[in-house]
């Protein structure tokens, strides 16, 4: 009776299968369909490679396994393990930091397939002892996931939440080379969406909405400070007076040249004229608007018509006194 050896029924995920019985005879018949490689492994070595098709195994589609156990017809001892070459595809979302050590939490889908049959069973099959269809699946996404932390924790959160086609494109330029050490070939990748804490999302809206991050780091310590003149009642108010405005001045701005800035108050640039951003939800907003219109909520303006945090006291791109 001659044996048949074929991978029956693939699961959907499952990207390789190993022949259950490792006593090969001659004369066996092999079928491979379509998108199928068997790879004939012996003491962890590779030997020989089958496309698809029906092949008998004789010594001639298997010379070098042929060489090693001899001539003859007495049956060989063998692992043989089935790659799938067809198109998977993966979902993957985790948490990183990013260049200002922001947590950012990120989700998408990418789709692989296998490009080196060889190195796959190499690098990934024999060289981390996984043999089961389950584990190399869970293997392969945990690689694409970890190199994803990797090299978006490169960006800044301005780059993540401004750019994300652009940084969508460099970091599958990074995952191709990471997935050719493997023999995966990376189809594609799409970054779903970013997403941070309220807090730096707070400072997100004020780093993309003056440009200057500088502003961030007042606004950080202006809290700092007035939570610790909360400790002293009594000293609070005559320090605070002092204190608050000048950390909400806005820094100086280098001039053209090195030319010194003209004498007396320049005027604010009136918000109208200078694209504006919700600091809620971040999306772009009619100049001047009052609410915005993606999540309803009522925008906050000191007098000279800057965006403000509700129950901020002074303004921080002008220093405007809020009442």
């Amino acid at each position: 009776m001659v044996t048949v050896i074929e991978w029956v029924n693939p699961g959907e995920d499952e990207i390789i299968w190993r022949y259950p019985n490792e006593v090969i005879k001659w004369g066996s018949q092999l079928i491979l369909h379509e998108y199928e490689v068997a790879v004939f492994m012996r003491d962890g070595k590779i030997y020989d490679v089958l496309g698809p098709g029906r092949h008998t195994l004789t010594t001639q589609n298997l010379p070098l396994l042929y060489r090693l156990v001899g001539g003859g017809n007495s049956p060989f001892k063998a692992t043989v393990i089935f790659v799938s070459t067809k198109q998977f595809q993966g979902r993957y979302g985790g948490e990183t930091q990013t260049r200002e050590l922001a947590p950012i939490k990120y989700y998408g889908v990418y789709w692989f397939k296998v490009g080196d049959p060889v190195l796959f069973i190499t690098e990934v099959v024999g060289g981390q002892g996984l043999y089961d269809a389950g584990d190399v699946t869970k293997f392969v996404r945990a690689y694409f996931n970890e190199n994803m932390m990797k090299h978006l924790s490169a960006y800044s959160i301005v780059d993540l939440f401004q750019n994300l086609d652009m940084v969508s494109t460099q970091v599958k330029v990074k995952l191709l080379e990471d997935f050719r050490r493997l023999g995966l070939e990376l189809v594609d990748v799409k970054i779903e969406g970013v997403n941070t804490t309220d807090e730096w999302r707070q400072r997100l809206f004020w780093i993309m909405q003056t440009g200057n991050a500088q502003y961030v780091m007042q606004m950080d310590t202006t809290k700092q400070v007035a939570a610790e003149l909360g400790k002293s009642q009594g000293a609070a108010v005559g320090a605070g007076m002092m204190l608050i405005p000048q950390l909400m001045q806005p820094p100086a701005q280098p001039y053209a040249g090195g030319a010194a800035p003209p004498a007396g108050p320049q005027p604010a640039a009136p918000a109208a004229q200078q694209g504006e951003i919700c600091p809620y939800c971040g999306k772009q907003i009619p100049p001047g608007a009052g609410f915005c219109p993606y999540c309803g909520k009522q925008i906050h303006r000191c007098p000279n018509g800057h965006i403000v945090p509700e129950g901020a006291r002074f303004c921080p791109v002008c220093g405007a006194k809020i009442e």
